[in-house]
């Protein structure tokens, strides 16, 4: 049986790669992206269970991309996890209008993502 892809776009070196090796704890594949501009494309082909995305970053209105990914028919259906430190609440906010399914604080990503992934996998 395959393992359930993750997508996850990061810029930040912390929590990216822990969170990279605690979903592989956890029994996923994992793809990584640098451009959140490849965010859209790689769901299309790639198929990911889940996406998840860092919402710091200098390189893209990744609230934008959120929005397009989940207005696009191809893609609507992933849930997109977004993430930001607990000061960033503004851009919380963004995310979950732009369409997120859930968007977690940094410090609470690692040891609650069994249940965050839960939560977003659940079909209603």
């Amino acid at each position: 049986m395959t393992k359930p892809l993750a997508l996850v776009y990061y810029e930040r070196l912390m929590p990216g790669t822990q969170l990279v090796n605690r979903l592989q704890d956890l029994g996923y594949r994992v793809l990584t992206l640098t451009e959140p501009s490849l965010l859209i494309e790689t769901a299309r082909k790639e198929r990911p269970l889940v996406a998840l995305v860092d919402l710091v970053t200098n390189r893209a209105n990744i609230c934008s991309i959120i929005k397009e990914m989940k207005e696009d028919e191809e893609t609507t259906h992933i849930p997109v996890v977004g993430f930001a430190a607990q000061k960033d609440q503004k851009l919380h906010a963004e995310a979950a209008k732009a369409g997120a399914t859930l968007v977690a604080y940094d410090d609470a990503l690692l040891p609650q993502l069994p249940h965050l992934l839960e939560h977003a996998l659940r079909v209603e």
